[in-house]
């Protein structure tokens, strides 16, 4: 396959089809009667499985020091082009053709000997990945000082933590130095400090001028992170552009009821159209308005909200009671309408009920905000601190409102309760207790977790 000078992985129509077999019997049925039909000069019998395509006719390119995110809903078939591209999975149709060393952060540990210490599966996999034994021993204290798991490193990774073995794993992938990087849902993993390392890193590969190809269920790391992104969809390419698009798009894909799959779709086929300049001038003006809005017109007044009854569903923890009880939690909007899909810029407030089973005095309730990785982003308290906290009688129940204004950008975000004592013991905690999701505004301009309502000005100096 020939690549102009500065392209590095090409994909054309590529395509990767299973055979799905009902029962068991019917795959020894496929084995045996297609070889018995053809001994006894008999016709052919109908196969004994269906074809099932997980990616179908899929083609684009990859340049030097470029970064695309691959997203799509679960069973999209992301992980199964980041395969076929990493050489780990043939395509049952098409090309695909690299340039350069490819390092894949399929699954952390992969090939690794249990029985081998964690130098010498530093050395195995480091090989596996393309480095000789000289390369990896002027490496290795780089690697090891990465890793940072001590004196674990000369003991059999079968004693390792999880933790451990992550860390060890993504040390030696990530310091073999790629042309190509291919990160499957494996970007950071640890602890806090490490995470930082580790998009440090990243940042630091992408800077050297790699290519890297990204999946990912965080809209707003594709945001932060890509230059471009694909959107597949049952297995096909669906669109292809600005991350901030790809990634309303999906999200207005995903929460989509199955009557109006068919009419988002269009909508996604013909906004890439208009971003390439193909599209007709009538379907154009139709469009003018949704894909570019005007500076007078907020996006986000186009959605509604909505509360999605199989879809963000929080496996929350509830600590034991002692002596009050929180219930009923629920995030609503200023109409009083309880939901988990909301926009950036709008209010609305996180609401609960507390039952006191016993007299609680000088208590206080709190609210905490949290992304996925667990960061605090925001939390509250009634009464605030430094104001003493409200008594309960025995058999007393409460309503609390926290009220905000939403300046979260594009994720998914979880909610903490708790009610505290007036020695600081917790009367009742329940950790995820909700979650809720805030969509993608193609409007915003703002990148991060939080808008904070920058508005920048550009001076000129006198020379």
């Amino acid at each position: 396959m020939s690549f102009d000078d500065n392209v590095v992985i090409r994909v054309e129509n590529l395509g990767k089809c299973y055979h799905i077999y009902d029962r068991a019997r019917d795959r020894l049925k496929q084995a045996l009667v297609p070889k018995l039909s053809k001994f006894i000069r008999r016709s052919p019998t109908a196969p004994y499985y269906r074809d099932f395509w997980a990616l179908k006719d899929v083609s684009f390119e990859v340049r030097q020091g470029e970064t695309v995110g691959i997203i799509g809903r679960n069973g999209s078939g992301k992980s199964t082009l980041l395969q076929m591209i990493a050489g780990t999975l043939l395509p049952t149709t098409g090309t695909v053709g690299t340039k350069g060393r490819v390092v894949a952060l399929l699954e952390l540990g992969a090939g690794f000997n249990p029985e081998f210490t964690g130098v010498e599966n530093v050395f195995m996999n480091a090989t596996i990945l393309g480095l000789n034994h000289k390369e990896v021993d002027n490496r290795f204290d780089r690697i090891a000082a990465f890793a940072d798991i001590g004196e674990f490193i000369h003991q059999p990774v079968k004693h390792y933590s999880s933790g451990m073995y992550a860390r060890l794993a993504f040390a030696v992938a990530i310091n073999v130095e790629p042309d190509i990087l291919v990160v499957d849902e494996a970007l950071a993993v640890g602890d806090e400090p490490f995470q930082r390392k580790c998009f440090s890193r990243i940042e630091k590969i992408k800077n050297d001028g790699a290519a890297i190809l990204f999946v990912s269920h965080s809209g707003n790391a594709v945001i932060n992170l890509c230059d471009r992104a694909i959107l597949l969809h049952k297995g096909e390419r669906i669109y292809t552009g600005v991350p901030k698009r790809a990634v309303f798009f999906s999200q207005k894909l995903g929460n989509s009821k199955d009557e109006d799959i068919s009419k988002v779709l269009c909508e996604i086929e013909l906004s890439e159209k208009v971003d390439s300049g193909t599209c007709q001038s009538k379907n154009q003006d139709s469009l003018k308005q949704f894909i570019q809005p005007k500076e007078n017109l907020n996006f986000c007044k186009i959605q509604a909200e909505e509360f999605l009854a199989n879809d963000l569903v929080s496996n929350a923890h509830f600590y034991e009671e002692h002596g009050a009880r929180i219930q009923n939690i629920c995030l609503m909007t200023k109409g009083n309408i309880s939901v988990n899909q909301i926009f950036r810029g709008r209010e609305y407030r996180l609401e609960c009920e507390i039952v006191f089973e016993q007299e609680c005095l000088n208590c206080r309730i709190y609210a905490l905000i949290r992304t996925i990785t667990g960061i605090d982003l925001a939390g509250c308290a009634y009464p605030q601190l430094g104001n003493r906290g409200f008594d309960a009688p025995k058999g007393s129940r409460f309503r609390v409102e926290f009220p905000f204004v939403c300046c979260l950008n594009p994720d998914t975000y979880f909610c903490n309760f708790a009610i505290q004592a007036e020695d600081g013991s917790l009367h009742h905690r329940i950790v995820d207790a909700i979650a809720f999701r805030v969509m993608a505004d193609i409007s915003n301009a703002s990148t991060g977790l939080v808008d904070v309502g920058f508005k920048p000005h550009l001076y000129e100096l006198e020379v």
